[in-house]
């Protein structure tokens, strides 16, 4: 999937543009909608609950969450199935076990997300991870783009059918072998962030 992704023509969108397109569309979509987490941290300034999480307030985070709960709901259309596949590492990265938290109130909210074993993908990453995609359709993606600390730049948006489909196909696969949350939630005890100069929160 990432030779597939990264060969495929696209247009890069800055994150105002990208974010901007992407949620005119996705609005008004009907369907499946693919989303693939790989990277291990994001950094989400945006997110009161990740700011209390990064100050180190797991409680407070956690409140957050719960008040955030009309928010999420509202984020997953009636005519959207949002399908997750969060790829996660183990030992978990401090960022893992705050975000399965979010993942949970999003499946109460409509979202269906699982988790898989990054090392059930590493047969797929011999030449560097998977990359960050959403697929709205067979007609449009996006491969999401982040910089070294995890921060949101844009995405790249693609249109080649094949890509897509090589990828929705690879996407079924691997959400049919992932877990449902709650065995990684039993994993995801509080754990404040821990910032460093390589690694900005693990």
């Amino acid at each position: 999937m990432r030779e597939i992704v990264q060969g495929a023509p696209g247009v890069m969108l800055d994150r105002q543009a990208y974010t901007t397109e992407f949620y005119g569309l996705y609005r008004e979509m009907e369907g499946v909608l693919w989303k693939l987490e790989r990277a291990q941290h994001f950094h989400e300034p945006y997110s009161p609950s990740w700011v209390a999480w990064a100050g180190g307030d797991w409680d407070r985070a956690m409140e957050l969450i719960e008040e955030s709960a009309g928010e999420f709901a509202a984020d997953v259309p009636d005519s959207v199935e949002l399908r997750r596949l969060r790829i996660a590492e183990r030992p978990l990265t401090a960022y893992l076990r705050w975000e399965l938290q979010v993942l949970r109130a999003r499946a109460r909210a409509g979202e269906r997300a699982r988790v898989l074993d990054a090392a059930a993908v590493g047969h797929l990453e011999r030449a560097g991870p998977l990359p960050e995609i959403l697929v709205l359709s067979r007609d449009l993606m996006y491969e999401v783009r982040y910089d070294d600390i995890g921060a949101h730049l844009g995405g790249r948006r693609i249109t080649d059918r094949d890509v897509i489909a090589a990828c929705v196909t690879e996407l079924e696969v691997l959400y049919g072998q992932a877990d449902a949350l709650g065995p990684w939630l039993a994993e995801a005890t509080p754990s404040p962030p821990v910032f460093g100069p390589s690694s900005p929160a693990r």
